[in-house]
């Protein structure tokens, strides 16, 4: 019995060696830009980088659509992203902001570095309150490991999203999207597009 235990531990140990190999092997990877060509079973987009990649689409492909809103649309208690920078005199100020829908309170909530552009930040937070400032809003945002200041200047992109579906992946459809490898196709797993040429902003 002792021995059929350590057998059996040992398969464990190594399927879960394998699951974390094929987890490092194929770690997951965001792309932005524009689409190029779509067919039933792949997409085409060209990155921000210029780069044209050709990815498979998978049957149960998430699509949500992003379309703007307005800053005054932002009120406490709104769960929120924003991307940000850091400024000189200390505060930072929101490159785009995107209002989350209600189902998608707490999702990645904190604070972290961000891949927009250099020394950029993302911080999911929920809003305490909304301050008039002399470029716009000053966003006081709360979450569960801190808190911190964004402005938000009046010509920040404002966005929320909801439900999609692939008649917004057309040539010419500014999208982000999510991929990893299966099966050895870079694969999307989840796709962010804008309606009728509205642009992204990450």
């Amino acid at each position: 019995m002792y021995l059929m235990t350590r057998r059996t531990a040992a398969l464990a140990l190594c399927l879960v060696a394998n699951v974390c190999m094929a987890q490092a092997a194929s770690p997951t990877l965001r792309l932005r830009g524009t689409v190029q060509s779509v067919t039933a079973s792949t997409l085409t987009v060209q990155v921000r980088g210029g780069e044209v990649v050709a990815l498979a689409l998978p049957a149960n492909l998430v699509v949500s659509e992003v379309y703007p809103i307005a800053l005054a649309d932002i009120q406490p208690g709104s769960f929120i992203g924003t991307a940000a920078l850091p400024q000189a005199d200390g505060t930072e100020r929101a490159i785009a902001v995107t209002v989350f829908p209600e189902s998608a309170r707490g999702v990645g909530e904190g604070h972290r570095p961000f891949d927009l552009q250099p020394q950029s930040t993302m911080t999911n937070a929920t809003v305490a309150d909304v301050l008039a400032s002399p470029t716009g809003r000053t966003l006081q945002l709360k979450y569960k490991d801190g808190a911190r200041a964004i402005v938000v200047p009046t010509d920040a992109p404002i966005v929320t999203f909801r439900p999609g579906d692939r008649s917004l992946l057309v040539a010419g459809a500014s999208v982000s999207l999510s991929a990893q490898e299966r099966d050895g196709q870079p694969t999307v797993t989840r796709i962010n597009a804008g309606r009728n040429g509205f642009q992204l902003p990450y």
